[in-house]
């Protein structure tokens, strides 16, 4: 069963295009080695230009295990972690 991830972001104001720059990287690196990913997307709010949402969805539990456990994600990820204003809210869901 697929599972969705909704990853809610509050980005520092200034960092804004910075924070863009690094998700890219994460986004390519995604696509090239995750296999299991089906969508990982960066979305900016129209009323908050300081808040953003991931849409992701992988083809089971290993996909988005072996996506937490990647080197890429460990380090662009912590790059990204400087542009935040506070912890990620994440919610996963299960596909119907």
């Amino acid at each position: 069963m697929a599972i969705g991830v909704v990853a809610k972001l509050a980005v520092k104001p200034g960092k804004n295009a910075e924070f863009e720059t690094i998700f890219g990287e994460l986004q390519a690196a995604v696509a090239a080695n995750e296999p299991g990913n089906n969508y990982y997307g960066l979305h900016r709010s129209r009323s908050d230009a300081q808040a953003y949402i991931v849409l992701e969805q992988y083809a089971d539990q290993a996909a988005l295990e072996a996506h937490g456990a990647s080197a890429h994600f460990k380090e662009i990820g912590a790059r990204m972690g400087s542009c935040l204003a506070g912890r990620p809210d994440v919610e996963y869901m299960d596909a119907v």
